[in-house]
């Protein structure tokens, strides 16, 4: 797990690094008293947890939670803050863990390790089962770029390749309630971080283009303002 520490005062930086430093499979990435300079690193998506105070001068830690949130980022977050009053909105925010100062050592471990069991239990729920006539293929949900239906058939295109099915739109729908998926058209279901770019159709619609992929899809008006409203 690739963590980001950011804490304004040098005290409570070093009393993290402490205590993340001496746990088995975490790299910390970047350790910084500047929520600016932790925000270039969420932007990069370089990170898998970030654990941040929450007012600092400039940028808070509760904007960087806000930024992770609202473009849909996977990177979870852990406030370690000496105020109470950002709890209801952290709530909010999704994030994993409201931590008050001072706190434990004990207290701090206790929050990364259900982190890391949640992962856990994530990844496991994290595969679409593709039913065939005589075949399941397992498809893990990350590499899903986009599905169209078509006819009586479904097309599910993946980074490697493209599965085909008899299952629908709706059906499919009901097992990618992750963030990351958007039902874009009634003939599609995109992943919204391959998108590439929206290209005007008609009045109404867009089309749109993925990541290493030639195959587009199509996008409706009032889904893009959605996307531009509640994800970037």
């Amino acid at each position: 797990m690739k963590v980001g520490l950011v804490d304004d005062r040098y005290i409570d930086l070093d009393k993290l690094n402490g205590i993340v430093t001496g746990l088995p499979n975490i790299e910390i990435v970047f350790s910084t008293q500047s929520a600016e300079e932790a925000y270039d690193y969420i932007k990069k998506k370089a990170v898998d947890l970030l654990i941040a105070d929450i007012e600092m001068p400039n940028l808070s830690g509760y904007e960087l939670a806000d930024i992770i949130h609202s473009h849909a980022l996977d990177i979870a977050v852990i406030f370690v803050t000496g105020s109470s009053g950002y709890a209801v909105h952290a709530f909010e925010l999704n994030v994993h863990d409201y931590i008050m100062k001072p706190y434990s050592k004990e207290r701090l471990i206790k929050s990364i390790e259900r982190l890391i069991e949640k992962n856990k239990s994530a990844e496991m729920t994290g595969r679409l089962y593709i039913k065939q006539k005589n075949d399941i293929h397992i498809v893990q949900k990350k590499d899903i770029v986009f599905i169209e239906r078509s006819g009586r058939s479904t097309t599910i295109y993946t980074k490697t390749g493209q599965i085909k099915t008899y299952q629908t739109l709706n059906e499919l729908e009901g097992e990618l309630r992750e963030r990351d998926f958007l039902r874009s058209h009634r003939s599609f279901i995109i992943n919204i971080h391959y998108v590439r770019n929206f290209s005007l159709y008609a009045k109404n619609s867009y089309v749109v283009s993925f990541e290493g992929l030639e195959k587009q899809a199509m996008i409706t008006k009032d889904k893009v303002d959605f996307l531009q409203q509640n994800y970037f």
